[in-house]
């Protein structure tokens, strides 16, 4: 049995889910996946409740339905791309769509439609996200975000990044220094 969990947003939320799961005595295979979870039994209504409940405090929660679910797992695919340290080879649509062996076309219809956002959206979203916090927490030029973002140039970053924010990444940076 799988649950498919929402909101989900990296390795802390696997190790809290896991010990949640643990503490109520819920066997799971050992690998949790970002956003799903397999169950290797079957579990008691009111353990399903307890874990509910612990979901729900943390800001997640199971989801059932089958579009929120390929929804969330877009976004997962998404953040684990831009977490890895070498971009995938192809295009983010075909590897989108290999990963989860569905129609690309399909899954964008989907996640339209239960995000409000398209998936070059949303992936220019995260990309902008991890470029603001990579110029602010670290000393990366906009030069070498640009290149671990897999983008083309810094032209084409700047431009993304001041459509999504309103200012240039170096904008962006002197007023978050002058704070």
């Amino acid at each position: 049995m799988k649950l498919f969990i929402k909101n989900m947003d990296g390795p802390e939320s696997k190790t809290w889910l896991k010990t949640q799961l643990n503490d109520l005595g819920i066997a799971h295979e050992k690998e949790i996946q970002l956003g799903e979870i397999a169950l290797t039994t079957v579990i008691s209504p009111q353990k399903l409740q307890d874990l509910k409940t612990r979901l729900e405090d943390k800001g997640l929660c199971i989801i059932y339905d089958r579009k929120q679910v390929l929804s969330e797992q877009v976004k997962y695919i998404v953040q684990e791309m831009l977490n890895c340290k070498e971009a995938p080879q192809q295009n983010y649509s075909t590897y989108i769509s290999e990963r989860l062996h569905l129609n690309y076309t399909y899954l964008a219809n989907i996640f339209s439609e239960t995000q409000g956002i398209t998936i070059e959206h949303f992936i220019i979203n995260q990309k902008i996200e991890k470029a603001k916090d990579l110029l602010l927490y670290n000393d990366y030029s906009i030069s070498q975000v640009a290149d671990m973002l897999n983008y083309s140039s810094i032209g084409h970053l700047s431009n993304q990044f001041k459509k999504v924010t309103g200012v240039s990444p170096s904008e962006f940076k002197k007023q978050m220094q002058s704070r």
